[in-house]
């Protein structure tokens, strides 16, 4: 799939650069890049969450799309349903075609709260592209803890201490999930590079049916890292496998960034505050890295013999 960056650049933006989403956040970053990729005319759908309360306060918009706001639990159903009127008026001939329908939710309202609603929107098979903002936890309502959370990581509800090392549940693999609805495009990926996230959600809204993308975006407050730094960890996240950058398309499993050596997991924690208790001097848990490490290890074999390589 061949894409021009300096011609990506020159389209307008539908975002526009007056939202209150904090610095250094990866959503926003997330959206641009993800939405450079869409040519026809689109139609967003939000749930609630971090980036639907920082670009839509009342009476403002930092949209110049047409913006609808769902509450947490049905971003699935609502994109279903703006996509099947769409379907109707068509017919009618009382609608334009070739509109893309895009819908957008943090890992609250994917993994967790609208999960029944995705995967009805999926089931149904209606015309969409889903993109899961993941920054691994209820960022909007106070960093409580997920089930994208990852293990041992301190959040609000599984707060690192004396009693507990953090979260103690391996987080959720919603992209396998999604993959087992048998839908015709799932991908993952990160920041670490723009053109890998455009390429896929380009190829998610020009693949008839339901699409999913899901997006790794540093959290600069919840994950306690510098505003500065959103790339690097990036980076770090898909070099040491724990956030693998793969797709499936009609079934079959590609590998889409495969690190040139292997970084370990370590490097990826210690660059992140809400691991910082586990290196703690004196009290360092280097037995739950090296138990983290080993998941990482098991879930990469998993992955590569799905890829066949």
């Amino acid at each position: 799939m061949s894409i021009d960056l300096k011609e990506l650049i020159k389209k307008p933006n539908p975002l526009t650069q007056g939202h209150r989403m904090c610095p250094g956040c990866g959503a926003p970053t997330a959206i641009r890049q993800a939405l450079m990729a869409v040519d026809d005319p689109v139609v967003i759908v939000g749930a609630t969450g971090c980036m639907e309360v920082s670009t839509t306060v009342y009476p403002y918009s930092a949209w110049r799309v047409p913006f609808m706001h769902v509450a947490f639990e049905n971003a699935g159903a609502g994109i279903s349903g703006v996509q099947a009127a769409h379907k109707v008026l068509s017919r009618q001939g009382r609608a334009k075609e070739g509109i893309k329908f895009v819908a957008f939710g943090g890992d609250g309202g994917t993994y967790d709260i609208g999960l029944q609603s995705l995967s009805g929107a999926l089931e149904r098979g209606h015309d969409f592209t889903y993109i899961c903002y993941n920054n691994q936890g209820y960022m909007n309502t106070g960093a409580q803890r997920s089930s994208a959370t990852p293990l041992n990581a301190s959040a609000t509800t599984s707060p690192a201490g004396s009693v507990i090392p953090g979260k103690l549940q391996r987080a959720k693999d919603l992209t396998e999930i999604v993959a087992a609805h048998n839908i015709p495009y799932v991908a993952q990926t990160t920041l670490h590079d723009p053109m890998d996230l455009i390429k896929k959600v380009k190829r998610a809204v020009e693949t008839p049916g339901p699409a999913f993308v899901n997006v790794l975006v540093p959290c600069v407050l919840f994950w306690k890292i510098d505003q500065g730094d959103q790339m690097k960890i990036c980076q770090l996240a898909a070099d040491s496998r724990f956030w693998p950058v793969y797709e499936v398309a009609g079934g079959k499993y590609s590998l889409s960034y495969k690190p040139k050596k292997d970084v370990p997991l370590e490097d990826f924690l210690r660059a992140q505050g809400r691991y910082s208790h586990l290196f703690k001097k004196g009290r360092e848990r280097m037995d739950l890295v090296a138990a983290a490490q080993a998941d990482v290890d098991e879930s990469w074999k998993k992955l590569l013999v799905k890829c066949a390589l």
